[in-house]
């Protein structure tokens, strides 16, 4: 059946916080009953009830698509059903955990996809996500928590949003509900609050939630051409996509254009033994899923490479890691960092350390 909004793409609205159990589910839910009562065609994609009564409450009158079940390895999974929903051709629908990593067997890797596929169809989307899930935050959320963050979305997908609503609480209430059983069971709570719901991260993640809300506003009110554009210099190394993370997200605050350099003296990936060409690909394609430009360019002098390409595309920003230089033997004495300061005086040079992991009891 075709949807007939499908003329047009579906909005997509995120309801984002900093942690599970701030109310984001329960805050969407709450909309989708009042677009039910203006008489909105509305539906439930996916919702996931952790046993909140509350939550649970809010879905009472609302149309619940049932779920996909996809076996893999002996064992059985729910996950959302895309390709009914497409033919119940909703004009909304409500999908929890934007971030979700599909079980393999589903047509697509994660939930975002799915979603994308829905608003194509001219559906609109209402979702949930915790900041922690944001790729180019990725680093920054390991250093506070310490914890790697393994489900992702990049920075385009939110970016898409037509309205990105910030759901806000404070650690101490949050805390307290999680003490009060409502965020989770008595043993996962206590687990919990052993590990990520520390007063001290739960503060630091809230503050970059905040400041993030506030360059969603500030990127909504602004309207103007991007004047810096930012380079990334690319290498085998895995503190690569780190940098990546870094350059991207600086990119998006200052609405930046951004490209993502490698140098091969060679002039061919294919020339480059397997051992170094398999993690620039890596990177490579890592940056193109950041929507980051690429660029492979031969040179002998990865510096006076990366710098000639720089001025003449009126780069304003090179980003560089200090490297191990055990495959830089074609470079001269000095080191790629030394030369790109010397010759490119005239742009500015971010020099990125990699984060640490903080040490955890």
């Amino acid at each position: 059946m075709k949807n007939p909004q499908a003329s047009r793409r579906g909005r997509l609205k995120v309801f984002l916080s900093y942690a599970a159990g701030a109310g984001k589910t329960y805050r969407m839910l709450e909309e989708a009953q009042e677009l039910r009562k203006q008489g909105v065609d509305i539906v439930i994609g996916y919702f996931e009830p952790h046993g909140r009564k509350d939550t649970i409450e809010k879905t009472e009158g609302l149309e619940i698509i049932p779920r996909r079940r996809i076996e893999y390895r002996g064992v059985t999974f729910d996950e959302m059903d895309t390709e009914a929903i497409l033919r119940r051709a909703p004009q909304s629908c409500v999908v929890d955990e934007f971030p979700h990593t599909n079980v393999p067997g589903a047509e697509r890797a994660k939930r975002w996809e799915d979603v994308m596929v829905l608003l194509d169809a001219g559906i609109d989307v209402m979702t949930t996500m915790n900041l922690q899930h944001l790729e180019s935050l990725n680093d920054q959320i390991w250093q506070i928590s310490g914890i790697r963050v393994r489900e992702t979305v990049p920075d385009w997908v939110v970016k898409q949003a037509d309205e990105v609503v910030m759901v806000d609480v404070t650690p101490e209430a949050l805390i307290n509900r999680l003490k009060r059983g409502v965020v989770y069971a008595p043993d996962k709570a206590s687990q919990a609050l052993e590990n990520f719901f520390k007063e001290q991260t739960l503060t630091a993640l809230r503050e970059l939630a905040l400041r993030q809300a506030a360059h969603e506003v500030d990127v909504r009110l602004k309207d103007e051409r991007p004047a810096d554009r930012i380079l990334i210099h690319i290498t085998d190394e895995p503190t690569a996509a780190m940098l990546l993370r870094r350059g991207k997200r600086v990119a998006d605050y200052l609405r930046a254009e951004c490209f993502a350099i490698s140098v091969s003296p060679q002039g061919d990936m294919a020339e480059l033994s397997s051992s170094r060409r398999a993690p620039v690909e890596k990177h490579l394609n890592f940056a193109r899923n950041l929507h980051i430009e690429t660029r492979v360019l031969h040179g002998q002098n990865a510096a006076v490479t990366l710098v000639d390409f720089a001025h003449r595309h009126k780069i304003t920003q090179i980003f560089l890691t200090r490297s191990s230089s055990r495959h830089f033997k074609f470079l001269p004495k000095r080191s790629l960092v030394s030369q790109v300061l010397r010759l490119a005086h005239d742009i500015q040079i971010t020099i990125v350390a990699e984060r640490k992991n903080p040490a955890r009891a």
